[in-house]
């Protein structure tokens, strides 16, 4: 009887990702800070150039996440049941949050193309938020679970130790920076770019090597 070689069976249990997966850990957020810059630049925020182009790199970078988390929960590797209960947890509220942001977007886009100027925009924003439900599933809650669910993801990986603590860390930093004020987006932005960098996180490691170092996490530095 033949033994296949280690690196065949990692090859089974670790996919190499499609470079579009690998693509969209970069340019998700830096589309998301071209949102923020370009926002800066429209002190009036209102309708225009700057809203509509600020808005379509808004919904660009919040749909690619739609493959940033399903990558994510596949890095969390073998798992007990309630370990893969978890991330399936996680990668379903940030799937749902990137739902919400998108319909946010959209309707921002929508709005601003549709309004002459921004007393009219208010009018219309405020048409579409009297709806029930479209407040909390669009505006409040519905946006939150995708800072919860991923979060989660990078929290649980942190955890079994597939990436370094500092990844969650700055997710989390980049997040309250963006709380405290949109006009800090692009900075929060710029933290969630170096945090989900595809440097070393587990889907993106060379799965071919026979052994891998034993170490246990990744780090910033290389």
């Amino acid at each position: 009887m033949t033994t296949r070689p280690l690196h065949h069976r990692e090859n089974r249990q670790h996919p190499r990702p499609a470079p579009l997966t690998r693509a969209a850990f970069v340019s998700a957020p830096l589309c998301i800070l071209a949102y923020g810059a370009i926002r800066l630049g429209d002190p009036g925020h209102g309708p225009g150039p700057a809203w509509t182009v600020g808005h379509i790199a808004l919904l660009a970078g919040v749909l690619q996440f739609a493959l940033v988390f399903p990558a994510l929960r596949r890095m969390t590797g073998p798992a007990t049941a309630a370990g893969r209960a978890s991330a399936g947890a996680g990668a379903l509220l940030g799937l749902a949050g990137t739902l919400a942001v998108v319909a946010q977007a959209a309707i921002d886009l929508v709005v601003g193309l549709s309004a002459a100027d921004r007393p009219e925009m208010n009018r219309l924003f405020d048409e579409v938020q009297s709806h029930p439900g479209v407040l909390p599933a669009v505006y409040t809650v519905g946006p939150m679970l995708f800072y919860v669910g991923l979060v989660w993801l990078l929290v649980q990986l942190a955890v079994r130790h597939r990436v370094g603590a500092w990844r969650p860390a700055l997710v989390v930093l980049g997040t309250a920076v963006m709380a405290a004020s949109l006009d800090l987006m692009p900075l929060g932005a710029l933290l969630f770019t170096v945090a989900l960098f595809p440097r070393d996180l587990p889907l993106f490691r060379p799965v071919t090597a026979p052994h891998l170092p034993d170490r246990p996490a990744d780090h910033p530095l290389g």
